[in-house]
């Protein structure tokens, strides 16, 4: 069978040669979700044309035959001052240069994945302070035109004495450069009092919210949400799992409460991101069905990515996307669509779709539709700001028998290729 990786551009020497954002890039003969196989043509960061296979004008290009090309995934929930740390002996440094080391090898391993944009809950106060975040700052600028990350600012307490540290904390944090207020209002001792001063500071500031919850008392979660409505530029919450918990007319009501203020929860599939009481982790996924039918926006996000709440978390939207579908929560298109369209929204992003005009914000993997590619989609590339900026390419290869001979099964690379 045909070598399917994809094919860099190539030059009148044979050259691979390199396809910058600015100039144009043609994918050629790309399957899309509805079936259709198309040639797109990416110029100054969007897509310029797409158009039937072979139809657009000759130029660099890479093919894409075999390959379903989608829009990119955003990582809606993402925790880079913790990840990577679950390997590591005794306490995890909090010094800059490994808290920045290891947000970016977080960042590059998700835009692997796909995720051409990542929100990363960071922890401020303490013994930290702001350690943490100036980090994970200093790493997006790093990464800047690879990945677009963002940064949520996590106090630990916003009322009371201590409190009013966390308050001035959190507004130096965004001066810095946050963009989004966050925490956990279940570990203040006035959860409504917490959640109150998180929106004011974000009203003040003109910052989105993202808080996280575990979501089981209902009475907590109806005075959140009455707070929140109305303001912009939106709240979100999450992972929200313990409202799956709840008595379903309890779960029915809270969720009509959120959908009228416009909250989005953000769930967390591959489980949640906090050890809560007893030192036992709780890993139900929030109820999303019941939550769609309440109207109210889902996305779904990875978590922990190999940290003390998730030792082998993959950060893959592709697996988030995977167990909404599997545990019958989605369809394959609604799931593959809470961690791309639905998960920018949540962050704020400009819608992306595989049309003229819209930005080159693109996945292409390996695999002729949706479900085949969440059952087993490992060769991606990775298209950001009209750039290729990622490729991952998996070798699957048989012993020369006479069932592989008789079946043709599908080959990764050809015979004797060297699969590196």
């Amino acid at each position: 069978m045909p070598d399917s990786q994809p094919q860099p551009a190539r030059g009148p020497d044979g050259d691979a040669t390199a396809a910058s954002g600015d100039g144009a890039l043609v994918l050629c003969g790309a399957r899309l979700a509805d079936g259709r196989v198309v040639d797109v043509r990416l110029s100054g960061g969007r897509i310029e044309a797409v158009g039937t296979a072979g139809s657009l004008a000759p130029g660099p290009r890479i093919e894409l035959g075999g390959y379903l090309l989608l829009p990119a995934p955003a990582e809606p929930h993402a925790h880079y001052d913790t990840a990577l740390t679950a390997d590591i002996a005794g306490p995890v440094s909090l010094g800059a240069e490994d808290v920045q080391r290891r947000a970016t090898e977080a960042a590059l391993l998700q835009l692997s994945h796909g995720a051409t944009a990542v929100r990363s809950h960071v922890r401020i106060g303490d013994v930290r302070g702001l350690r943490s975040l100036e980090a994970v700052l200093q790493a997006r600028r790093a990464l800047r035109g690879l990945v677009d990350v963002s940064a949520v600012a996590v106090p630990r307490l916003l009322t009371g004495v201590a409190g009013a540290d966390g308050l001035a904390m959190l507004r130096d944090a965004v001066k810095m450069g946050a963009t989004v207020i966050g925490g956990c209002p279940d570990l203040d001792p006035d959860p409504a009092g917490f959640a109150e001063a998180a929106l004011a500071v974000a009203t003040e500031h003109g910052c989105a919210v993202d808080l996280h919850t575990e979501g089981a008392d209902p009475v907590r979660l109806a005075r959140l949400a009455a707070m929140a409505g109305g303001l912009r530029p939106g709240v979100g919450l999450g992972p929200c799992g313990g409202l799956a918990r709840l008595p379903y007319d309890q779960a029915a009501r809270v969720a009509e409460q959120l959908a009228a203020a416009g909250v989005t929860v953000v769930c967390l599939p591959q489980g949640d991101c906090c050890v809560w009481g007893g030192g036992m982790r709780v890993s139900t996924c929030a109820p999303v069905r019941l939550l769609r039918a309440a109207g109210v926006k889902v996305a779904a996000g990875s978590g922990s990515l190999r940290d003390a709440a998730n030792a082998v978390g993959r950060g893959d939207p592709l697996e988030a996307a995977f167990l909404l579908a599997s545990h019958g929560e989605l369809s394959p298109a609604q799931a593959y669509e809470a961690v791309s369209v639905r998960a920018r929204a949540a962050m704020g992003l400009a819608e992306v779709r595989v049309e003229a005009g819209f930005p080159a914000e693109l996945l292409a993997v390996r695999g002729a539709g949706l479900a085949g590619v969440l059952s087993l989609g490992y060769s991606r590339l990775v298209v950001h700001r009209g750039r290729v900026v990622a490729r991952t390419s998996a070798v699957r290869e048989y012993c020369d028998s006479q069932a592989a001979v008789a079946l043709d099964l599908p080959r990764q690379s050809p015979r004797g290729a060297d699969p590196s």
